[in-house]
């Protein structure tokens, strides 16, 4: 039973990933502009989930990647926190804005817990 969440987990991940070089100026447009380098950010990024989603799958390195996708997902909270600073400042009477950008914030604390659940069951 305790697969199940890992797996989820993992394909979540790979979709992710993959989106990164199937709609990379889509996720190019969430790297802060003050990180640089969004192209190879973009790209590193979706090497990277796609190669945790493999720890994921195996049941032997499943812990090391639950903590590695925790990680992985708190970095990418910056780019969603830059997101929420932006709203604030650039579009303070644009609620459906702030309120997607808050949304995303908080998904993601969803996610990590979702990721730190997987890597103490596994």
């Amino acid at each position: 039973m305790h697969s199940i969440p890992a797996i989820a987990l993992a394909a979540f991940l790979i979709v992710n990933g993959v989106a990164h070089f199937v709609r990379p100026d889509y996720v190019r447009r969430l790297v802060p502009s003050w990180l640089g380098r969004a192209r190879l950010l973009v790209a590193a990024g979706g090497v990277a989930l796609i190669i945790d989603s493999v720890l994921l799958l195996v049941p032997r390195s499943r812990a090391a990647g639950g903590w590695i996708a925790a990680v992985m997902i708190l970095v990418f909270v910056v780019a969603h926190l830059d997101g929420l600073a932006r709203a604030v400042t650039e579009r303070p009477r644009r609620a459906r804005g702030l309120a997607s950008a808050t949304a995303k914030v908080l998904l993601n604390f969803a996610y990590i817990g979702w990721a730190v659940a997987v890597a103490t069951t596994a």
